[in-house]
C-alpha cells in the first residue's frame, strides 16, 4: 500500500467509504424495510459508534446485520477517514482537485525539465527560479515538493523514464533536461530516453562515478556534474584558496546576488559588413560592466579578452557586473549594432 501514488490512496478511501455506506443504507432499507433517511441515519451512528439511539427497535435480522456492519466498518471506516482527512489537513487534497497535477506543458516553450526532486534537484530549481526559468519538475513522489510548489512552473507525478511521462512534460519544445536521480542506471536510461525525442535537447545529467559518467557521454549527455567530486574540490579549495572562494561566492551565478556572472549571446553582431571589437563597444567605460571571458564562434574560450578580440555574430561574452550594468550593456550593444 505505502507503493501507492497518493491519487490511488485518495481515490481508494473514497470508493471505501461510498461502498460502506451503499451497503448499509441497501441493508437497512431491505431488512428493516426503512426509508432512504432513516437507513442512511442507521448506517452513519452504526460506522461512526457515536451511540446515537435507534429508531426503531431492531428485528433479529437488523441486528444481526448491524453487527456485522460495525465488524467490517472498522477496517474500512478508519481507513478512508485517515486517509482522506491527511491529505485534506495537508492541503494535498485540494492540489489534487485543482488539476495542477495534470496540468498541461503543451504551451510551455524553452522551458527545463528536472527529473528528480532530491537534494540536488532542489537545488536546481531555486537556481532556475531565481534566473527566471520555466521548468518542470518529474518525481514518483509529490509530497516531497509540495510545500515549495512554485505555481509559475510545474509538477508531474511519474516516472521520468517513461516516454509518456517526458511527452507530457512537452520534451519536444524543452530547452534542456537536467536529471538529478539518486541511481545512475535511472539517469542513464532517462537520457537515452529524452535524447531519442528531442535529439536537439541540452541534457545534464548527475553521475556518482566515473564509469557512469563515460556511458552517460556515450548515450547522448552534454555535461556530467559530480556532486562528490564538485563538494570535494569545493572543500580542498577553502583550505588552499579560502580567498578566492569566498570572492567567488561574492561574483557566482545566482540570480539573488548583487554582482553576478552572465553569458549574453551576440547573434546579430557584424550584419553591416563591419566586425566591431570589444574595444570599439567601450562596454566598461558606457556601462561599468567588464568582459572577462568570451566564447567565439568556434567555441573557443579567451579568458580576460583583449580590446582588439573580434565579436563575430554567434559569439558570447561572460561579462561581471550588477543587473542594471548588464542591462546598460545589452542595450549599448544593441545600440552600436
Amino acid at each position: 500500500m505505502e507503493s501507492l501514488s497518493s491519487r490511488t490512496k485518495i481515490l481508494i478511501g473514497l470508493g471505501m467509504f461510498v461502498s460502506i455506506i451503499v451497503i448499509g443504507v441497501t441493508g437497512y432499507m431491505l431488512i428493516e424495510d426503512d426509508n432512504f433517511l432513516n437507513a442512511l441515519y442507521m448506517t452513519i451512528i452504526t460506522i461512526s459508534t457515536v451511540g446515537f439511539g435507534e429508531i426503531h427497535r431492531l428485528s433479529a435480522g437488523g441486528k444481526i446485520f448491524t453487527m456485522i456492519l460495525i465488524i467490517s466498518s472498522f477496517t474500512t471506516y478508519a481507513y478512508a477517514l485517515t486517509t482522506i482527512s491527511t491529505h485534506f489537513f495537508e492541503g494535498q487534497l485540494q492540489f489534487f482537485l485543482s488539476g495542477n497535477r495534470n496540468k498541461s506543458f503543451s504551451k510551455m516553450k524553452n522551458h527545463v525539465i528536472i527529473c528528480g526532486y532530491g537534494r540536488n534537484g532542489l537545488q536546481v530549481a531555486k537556481e532556475l527560479k531565481a534566473h527566471n526559468h520555466q521548468f518542470v519538475v518529474i518525481d514518483q513522489i509529490h509530497e516531497a515538493i509540495f510545500d515549495n510548489f512554485n505555481k509559475s512552473n510545474g509538477f508531474i507525478e511519474g516516472d521520468a523514464t517513461q516516454d509518456e511521462v517526458l511527452i507530457k512534460a512537452n520534451i519536444k519544445s524543452a530547452k534542456a533536461l537536467i536529471t538529478t536521480l539518486p541511481v545512475d542506471p535511472d539517469n542513464l536510461y532517462v537520457v537515452l530516453t529524452a535524447r531519442a525525442l528531442n535529439p536537439d535537447l541540452e541534457i545534464i545529467s548527475r553521475a556518482s562515478s566515473e564509469s557512469s559518467e563515460k556511458k552517460l557521454r556515450m548515450a547522448g549527455v552534454d555535461s556530467v556534474v559530480m556532486p562528490e567530486r564538485v563538494g570535494g574540490a569545493h572543500m580542498a579549495n577553502l583550505v588552499t584558496n579560502p580567498d578566492v572562494i569566498e570572492f567567488m561566492d561574492h561574483v557566482s551565478v545566482h540570480g539573488d546576488d548583487p554582482t553576478s556572472l552572465e553569458e549574453f549571446e551576440c547573434p546579430e553582431m557584424g550584419k553591416d559588413g563591419h566586425v566591431k571589437t570589444i574595444g570599439e563597444y567601450a562596454i566598461r567605460r558606457k556601462t561599468g560592466a567588464n568582459i572577462i571571458g568570451f566564447k567565439s564562434s568556434d567555441g573557443s574560450y579567451i579568458l580576460n579578452p583583449k580590446p582588439d578580440t573580434k565579436v563575430m555574430p554567434g559569439a558570447k561574452l561572460f561579462v561581471l557586473g550588477t543587473p542594471d550594468q548588464i542591462e546598460d550593456m545589452k542595450d549599448t550593444l544593441k545600440r552600436d549594432d
